[in-house]
């Protein structure tokens, strides 16, 4: 794991319609070539914020969080009968080989990346499938989000991310934070 994890306690501050102004529905949808029947991973779902919105494009959704109690509140905020909720960390995906056509995280990279997370990404992600990743960037001017000493920027999270076999197709820096996506080509490494 990384630094911390985002306090279950709190998890109504996690919705909150001004996170739109780091990352859109629209723009995270983007970042895929989703189909109807693609299962796609969410890494550190919490409450299921942008979760619920993927959830309309794709068969399934796999909600991956190392809190029960976040799984609960995803619950109490509305779960999508095509959300499946897994108490676990991105270090060890209980999951197939190849199990998702994409994967993506919002604002939680810095709470999970680790050589062994990355390795467990690259295996459960089928080839060609497609990662996103948004995240509070070491970049910001620390408005909200994590500390800067936690932070990753974008020009890091896209070495993690070839090192372990994806090519990144975006790795932009913002104001306050960065997305990066990628395709997961295992011959490239």
């Amino acid at each position: 794991m990384g630094h911390h994890t985002f306090d279950a306690g709190r998890a109504d501050a996690l919705e909150d319609d001004s996170r739109y102004a780091y990352l859109s529905v629209d723009e995270l949808l983007g970042l895929f070539d989703f189909e109807a029947t693609d299962c796609v991973a969410d890494l550190g779902s919490g409450t299921g914020f942008y979760t619920r919105s993927v959830a309309e494009y794709v068969e399934e959704v796999l909600a991956i969080d190392v809190q029960p109690a976040m799984h609960a509140a995803f619950e109490e905020f509305g779960q999508p009968d095509n959300v499946f909720p897994v108490t676990a960390s991105v270090d060890w995906l209980p999951v197939c080989a190849d199990a998702f056509a994409a994967a993506y995280s919002t604002m939680t990279y810095h709470e999970f990346v680790s050589e062994q997370a990355l390795e467990e990404l690259a295996r459960a992600i089928e080839p060609g499938g497609r990662v996103a990743i948004a995240d509070w960037s070491a970049e910001g001017v620390d408005e909200r989000g994590p500390p800067l000493a936690e932070r990753y920027d974008a020009a890091t999270v896209a070495e993690h991310l070839e090192d372990h076999g994806f090519v990144v197709d975006t790795a932009e820096e913002r104001r306050e934070t960065f997305v990066v996506s990628a395709r997961y080509e295992p011959t490239s490494a």
